[in-house]
């Protein structure tokens, strides 16, 4: 199949902002491609050639990619750099270069034709997972040679949309939620079928793969997909309340109550094989920075096969205290590990088992799970199941919540003991409440928030991004509303930096899953998430998040928000503060002024 026909498709979806628009383009494209092609296929929309926890990476920077295009377009490199500094668009970039470096006579136009029909999605695809794999001495001259020569058999559309993916800049706007929404209408017909499909997404983090299963073997291999250890299990997430008494009245008057660790959440896969696996909550390959938690896991737990959920935490050598997350971010580093280890001493709470041995847990209930768990993990110094009660009364909740406050945790867990209460992958619901110990007056909790735009600043600041448009997560619709905008809490070396930080995520439009009255001077791909503390929330005519929740026409807005200098890079957009949580802390705030 013709990559060409997969340009024409991301040049109708650069067209519109409108989601349903943006599915329909999708949903005839599915249907006209090859089965053999549909994994490949959505990947390549995705922006990417593998699934997002696979850790191979193109690896080639800009510089890289500039010499690729100099060779193509037969120009110099000086040439290419000084057209990017100008444009600020490496795909733009060799499509102004390629078509400057193309006869334009009408004879060329069959040669055209021909260099487009050879180019074909396999070829992309192939090309661009020999540039992954290419490692070792030589390896950056064979990824050079590899792009350059597919560049120049490709159209110069062609060549924009290689490069962008190359370096990661495809920004087609087309989230994972839309390309789900496509493949069950185009290959079931309507949308009936799409909780299927999307818990088979949520239990793999594949959409590739479940686009493959559906197609070539049916819907109900997708009812029967099952979790398999080496691919992450979407995180189920918890709402928030801010009482025992609240809590205790949506768990039917009982629950189980952990705490609630200040450390990064990882899932924790051992293979058939024996290979040990670590996942931060966004997916990523973080066995390299825990070598030592891998090793106390599989020590841990005598199965043959496993994935198993906690919480890392770091915590102080001599004293056994346990430590702010700060502290374990320095175990975040490429080289240095062994040292890492040795400096920042990391210990591991393990509070569910979603597989065993050939077994999909995540059907099973909490208790199910939870007793399990228990059974299998060889509990030692450092590796312990997370802290845990059974409580049926707010006194005893409240005791527990005080009693992890003490020993250095955020709050509490509670979790359903019922029968609905199945691990729901990638979902966020009641069956899982956050009780975190700064909930108990207006906004002295703070809230994580996605950057989607920035506006420069003024004096001091004046050539700098001073401002950040800030939004929530609307896990209803699947788009950013905004909350606020932030000026405050940067230090003048954040605002140095904020434009080589945001940098790969600027766009020239408002993002299709932003929804804003807003127009910041520059827009931004909502990837990163910010942690901000305000003075209270309150009605805003200018902001979308609960717009119209409260009062008809009216948002809801965060006052005098501040930055508390914490980047929530362990964070997805998809995993920020939602508007429902938004709205319910307003609320909470009304009735604590009656």
């Amino acid at each position: 199949m013709r990559y060409l026909d997969l340009v024409e498709v991301y040049e109708e979806i650069g067209k519109t902002t409108k989601r349903l628009e943006i599915t329909d383009i999708l949903v005839n494209f599915l249907k006209s491609c090859p089965p053999e092609l549909i994994d490949k296929v959505v990947y390549l929309t995705q922006g990417r050639i593998y699934p997002e926890f696979v850790p191979l990476e193109l690896g080639m920077a800009d510089k890289m990619i500039i010499r690729c295009i100099a060779q193509a377009s037969a120009a110099k490199e000086s040439e290419v750099e000084q057209l990017y500094k100008t444009m600020g668009d490496l795909g733009k970039v060799a499509d102004a270069m390629l078509s400057r470096g193309k006869k334009q006579v009408t004879l060329d136009l069959f040669s055209t034709t021909k260099k487009a029909a050879h180019v074909t999605i396999e070829r992309v695809y192939a090309d661009l997972d020999s540039i992954a794999r290419a490692q070792g001495p030589g390896s950056q001259e064979e990824k050079i040679r590899i792009l350059s020569d597919l560049l120049r058999d490709s159209s110069p559309k062609e060549a924009m949309y290689i490069i962008r993916t190359v370096s990661g800049t495809l920004r087609l706007g087309v989230a994972d939620m839309t390309i789900l929404d496509a493949l069950t209408i185009a290959f079931t017909g309507s949308k009936d079928a799409r909780p299927d499909i999307e818990r088979a997404y949520n239990v793999s983090s594949d959409l590739g793969a479940v686009a493959k299963t559906l197609v070539l073997n049916g819907l109900d291999a997708i009812k029967n997909f099952k979790p398999s250890p080496g691919r992450p299990i979407r995180s189920m997430l918890a709402e928030r309340l801010s009482s025992p008494s609240e809590i205790l009245e949506k768990m039917d008057g009982k629950c189980a109550v952990e705490y609630k660790y200040d450390g990064e959440r990882v899932q924790i896969h051992k293979t058939e094989e024996g290979e040990m696996l670590l996942f931060s909550r966004r997916l990523e390959n973080i066995t390299h920075h825990y070598p030592d938690i891998a090793k106390l896991v599989l020590e841990g737990i005598p199965l043959k096969s496993y994935i198993v959920e906690g919480e890392i935490v770091a915590v102080d050598p001599d004293t056994g205290d346990l430590l702010p997350f700060q502290e374990l971010m320095h175990r975040r580093r490429k080289y240095g590990v062994e040292e890492a280890m040795q400096q920042y001493p990391a210990s591991l709470r393990l509070f569910d088992i979603l597989y065993a041995d050939g077994s999909d847990l995540t059907i099973k209930t909490y208790p199910e799970r939870r007793s399990l768990l228990s059974n299998v993990v060889h509990e030692s110094e450092r590796l312990r199941l997370a802290e845990q009660k059974i409580v049926d009364n707010p006194d005893d909740l409240e005791a527990f919540f005080q009693e992890a406050i003490s020993n250095g945790c955020e709050g509490l867990v509670a979790k359903s003991l019922g029968p609905e209460s199945i691990y729901k992958a990638g979902a966020r619901g009641w069956l899982w409440i956050k009780y975190k110990r700064d909930y108990k007056s207006e906004m002295t909790d703070t809230v994580d928030l996605v950057v989607v735009g920035g506006s420069m600043g003024t004096g001091k600041r004046a050539g700098h991004i001073g401002t950040l448009l800030l939004a929530a997560y609307d896990d209803d619709q699947d788009v950013f509303r905004t909350v606020c905008k932030c000026s405050t809490g940067f230090t003048d070396e954040d605002i140095r930096n904020m434009r080589k930080l945001l940098e790969p995520y600027i766009i020239p439009h408002r993002h299709a899953r932003v929804d804003s009255k807003i127009t910041p001077d520059i827009w931004v791909v909502p990837a990163k998430v910010i942690e901000v503390l305000g003075a209270e929330i309150t009605l805003s005519p200018i902001h979308t998040c609960g717009l119209d929740a409260i009062r008809k026409g009216a948002g809801l807005a965060i006052r005098f928000p501040r930055f508390t200098g914490r980047w929530r890079d362990d964070k997805s957009p998809e995993d920020a503060t939602t508007v429902k949580e938004i709205i319910e802390m307003y609320n909470k705030q009304l009735k604590k002024i009656a």
